[in-house]
């Protein structure tokens, strides 16, 4: 057999490679004492929010309030909102694994859901000043009243598509072998520019509504404390 300088250096050289430790692994982006602390911190400020608006909820029951308003529509999303994420960052404490591996729907309920929460607050936050300006300006042109039920179906409406999108967006990442880029391109562009929407159409109500005095003396009539002894006294 002939010999080969090549081959007895390349022998040589994984000889001497099979002794050589393994590389060092990527060291975390985080320290964990940071990360630790971020947990805390978020965790703890969750849980403060949520028992904050629980108790402005309790609040609406014991001075008898009205129960089915704008007011404990919005209070009720901040509290579902704020116990969902109280809920995801305690997994980080002792079970990150699992917190990275949930089922569909988990998966969904605990990142993509508060998302949709916050969509459909900015929604009622639109409905509400709209319902504002039109209360203020029908004295003047009553045939506006006649656009608030199409307005409350078009929010309705982008509001069940926003929901919609998000659901189908993480079941196709967690039952598919969909590409996630793309569907996380898609959720994405989808979640933004309603977003963009609802926040420009909001800026524009409150422009309006800023703008009529008769909007702001209903406003102002709106607003009670509590507990006040005057409260309802014209």
């Amino acid at each position: 057999m002939e010999w080969n300088p090549a081959q007895e250096e390349q022998r040589a050289a994984n000889a001497n490679g099979s002794h050589l430790p393994p590389p060092p692994t990527i060291t975390p982006a985080i320290p964990p004492y940071v990360k630790l602390g971020l947990t805390i911190a978020y965790t703890v400020f969750y849980s403060l929010l949520f028992a904050f608006v629980y108790a402005q909820l309790w609040l609406v029951l014991r001075y008898r309030h009205k129960r089915f308003s704008y007011q404990t529509a919005f209070l009720f999303l901040c509290l579902l909102w704020a116990a969902l994420r109280a809920l995801l960052f305690s997994f980080y404490f002792r079970d990150c694994v699992t917190a990275n591996a949930l089922g569909p729907f988990a998966f969904w309920l605990l990142y993509c859901f508060p998302v949709c929460l916050q969509f459909f607050t900015l929604s009622l936050m639109n409905l509400y000043c709209a319902q504002v300006y039109f209360k203020a300006k029908s004295k003047y042109a009553p045939a506006l009243l006649k656009y608030r039920l199409p307005l409350y179906l078009v929010f309705f409406g982008v509001s069940l598509l926003f929901l919609v999108v998000n659901l189908v967006c993480a079941l196709l990442v967690k039952m598919t072998a969909a590409d996630v880029k793309t569907i996380v391109l898609v959720r994405v562009t989808i979640n933004d520019s309603l977003f963009v929407l609802c926040a420009v159409s909001l800026s524009v109500c409150l422009y309006k509504v800023a703008k009529m005095s008769l909007a702001n003396i209903y406003l102002e009539s709106k607003v009670t404390i509590p507990g006040d002894p005057l409260e309802g006294v014209p």
